[in-house]
């Protein structure tokens, strides 16, 4: 039975390099643990890849993850089990997901990844540096015209009034 936040199978050799690339982030101190903080590592823009097991139950709890990425182009993979994501963590314990921040000395490993990922989804818009370069200029188009402008009303003038003075 297929998973439902799983958009695509990650190769087993792919699987390898993605935990390894992990394992080496971890040293450097640049990865987030658990579904909740690779969410906000998404939302503030600080993930450079999520990686999210394919074998966690309740699937609610990881579907959203792929979405977001899609939504802040960040690119992500799949992992077959939630264990091995959280030993490659540094954790004792299975998680769900996890976001690398600062690849470290994994950078080359993590390029390696990144192109898989991107050969293997289909739709995964390109990083913003491609995007620039790869995007023709568009035309620009006439100011818009401005409304007339009134001259300011004025409210009539009133006769002014000596203030009553006080009397002590």
């Amino acid at each position: 039975m297929a998973k439902a936040h799983v958009k695509f199978n990650a190769p087993a050799d792919m699987q390898a390099k993605t935990l390894e690339a992990v394992e080496v982030a971890k040293a450097a101190g640049g990865v987030r643990k658990g579904t909740n903080e690779t969410t906000k590592a998404i939302e503030r823009g600080e993930a450079k890849l999520v990686v999210i097991a394919e074998d966690v139950t309740p699937e609610e709890i990881v579907m959203h993850l792929p979405i977001l990425c899609q939504e802040k182009n960040i690119p992500y993979t799949y992992v077959a089990e939630k264990l091995s994501l959280g030993k490659a963590a540094g954790l004792g314990v299975p998680t769900a997901a996890i976001a690398i921040t600062k690849p470290g000395a994994s950078e080359e490993a993590l390029r390696g990844v990144l192109v898989k990922v991107r050969e293997l989804v289909s739709g995964m818009p390109k990083p913003a540096a491609e995007k620039k370069e790869a995007k023709p200029p568009a035309a620009k188009k006439a100011p818009a015209k401005k409304k007339e402008e009134k001259p300011p009303t004025t409210p009539e003038k009133k006769e002014a009034a000596p203030a009553e003075v006080k009397k002590e």
